[in-house]
């Protein structure tokens, strides 16, 4: 076969994410060859492709023909299911590819394994790619952000075609080479942990407006497009605007918001970035606390008990007695609180990069990956054009917060954040984002903790040691002993 008639890139896995990539591709000029196991999702794919431009896109019907119909070194997409899928599609494809080819996973795998892989690849001579896919299915149809991590070489291989495909903002295509090993899946992992955050930032915002403010859904709809003009403007602020405005079809009564079920799904970022946020001793309250939040959701049937049982013991519900407030002042505050959390969870994440960079020798560019974020992920947002001239001020950034504009924000805002945690707690409604975010925020800027007498604790029962701040050594203290001598 002539090289001419050849694909420049395949793509294997057609559920929606995998069949709007490839459509992505194909739209940008890069003739490329799709493949699933299910051969309907093949056929379904190339009657979108027709239906959408007569898109140069090809069906391939087992993995040989697939990939023997890519031109040389050949690049493969896998976009299927994370786990023994993926091992599977790679041995099925591998057995047909050749030493300089590259193989390019955009799932949501845990590092390690992309670790494994590149590793079991590069035994065969072939490249590796584990590349992070954020923008979901409108974004990997019109531009997501890409984060690949793996092979330099691999992603020379194919730098021009993502460079296109992915989301296009001011500065530059949202892409970059992450750096080495599985590093591009671990910041794609980081970047779900922000976005639990976001989430649950802006579910406390509307708890507090609509609970305490007792605002409806089309003032909701307007407050958050007025939101979405300012230091909030984000992707996530636009479509929660969007959420208050559709109408309940079913009942015809009502915003269909109000009659969603108050369960939270996941899919295990969120777990895996608290996790490796207490592997590498990085305080992310506010990421953790959006997880536990969904935990708490699906206690559905047992909170609803809960406030039975305690509505029978007199705890009266304080949360729907608005009586008089300030709805202007309200707002505003809220708004103020939002985004100082906002910045929080931002912080929390990236100095979990920056720790995990380290460990691994990766050399993460942590403005680079705020610039990357501007456009077609989840989580872009207008202020981290900002984040990312942060880090190009000051690269050794202990933590965002103390980034000179960061800070001055922070303390501008915190009087608005204060009164909305309080009155919030004082309503009896739950605010563990803002609160973490707020306590976050109050631990970090105290120059003395009490954490002094936890380690007087710890020497005394454990003699475990501690140090004193006024010279330098290990000490222990026989704490019992002098206790009862100093009680004579």
């Amino acid at each position: 076969m002539e090289s001419a008639a050849l694909s420049q890139i395949g793509l294997a896995g057609l559920a929606v994410m995998g069949q709007n990539l490839a459509l992505n591709i194909a739209e940008k000029g890069f003739p490329i060859s799709v493949y699933n196991r299910t051969t309907s999702k093949v056929d379904e794919t190339l009657d979108r492709a027709h239906r959408e431009g007569n898109l140069p896109l090809f069906g391939q019907y087992n993995p040989r023909d697939f990939v023997l119909s890519i031109q040389k070194p050949r690049s493969v997409i896998i976009l299927v299911k994370a786990g023994a899928p993926v091992d599977q599609t790679i041995a099925a494809l591998a057995a047909h590819m050749e030493p300089g080819d590259t193989i390019i996973d955009g799932g949501n795998e845990w590092y390690e394994n992309t670790e494994r892989r590149i590793s079991e690849a590069s035994n065969k001579g072939l490249l590796y790619l584990g590349m992070g896919v954020s923008g979901g299915e409108d974004g990997a149809r019109n531009g997501p952000s890409l984060m690949p991590g793996g092979s330099r070489d691999a992603y020379l291989n194919i730098h021009n075609i993502l460079e296109k495909v992915a989301a296009q903002v001011d500065d530059g295509p949202c892409v970059t080479y992450i750096g080495e090993g599985g590093s591009g899946n671990f910041v794609k992992m980081v970047h779900n942990g922000i976005e639990y955050g976001d989430m649950q930032l802006i579910s406390e915002a509307y708890d507090v407006l609509k609970n305490v403010g007792g605002l409806g859904n089309d003032e909701l709809a307007g407050i958050f497009e007025e939101w979405n003009k300012g230091e909030l403007e984000s992707f996530l602020i636009e479509i929660t605007s969007d959420i208050f405005r559709v109408k309940d079809k079913e009942t015809g009564n009502g915003g269909l918001v109000d009659k969603i079920l108050d369960k939270t799904g996941m899919k295990g970022t969120g777990k895996w970035t608290v996790q490796q946020a207490a592997e590498l001793s990085i305080a992310a309250p506010t990421i953790a606390a959006s997880l536990d939040s969904r935990y708490m959701s699906g206690l559905k049937e047992e909170r609803e008990a809960a406030s039975e049982i305690f509505r029978k013991e007199g705890l009266k519900e304080d949360i729907n007695n608005v009586g008089v407030v300030d709805k202007k002042r309200l707002i505003d505050d809220v708004r103020q609180a939002l985004y100082a959390s906002k910045i929080c969870s931002y912080a929390q994440g990236m100095n979990l990069l920056r720790a995990k960079s380290m460990e691994k020798g990766w050399n993460l560019n942590l403005g680079e990956l705020a610039r990357i974020w501007k456009g077609g992920c989840i989580i872009r947002a207008v202020f981290l054009d900002r984040i990312k001239q942060a880090y190009q001020r000051n690269q050794g950034l202990a933590n965002l917060l103390v980034d000179p504009e960061f800070a001055r924000e922070m303390v501008q805002r915190q009087a608005a954040w204060r009164r909305v945690v309080g009155l919030a707690i004082q309503k009896g409604i739950s605010v563990p984002g803002m609160s973490a975010s707020l306590q976050y925020f109050d631990t970090y800027r105290r120059g003395r903790l009490p954490a002094n007498l936890v380690q007087a604790q710890r020497d005394y029962f454990g003699a475990h040691t501690y140090e004193r701040i006024d010279r330098p050594g290990s000490f222990h203290t026989e704490w019992s002993k002098l206790a009862r001598k100093a009680r004579v």
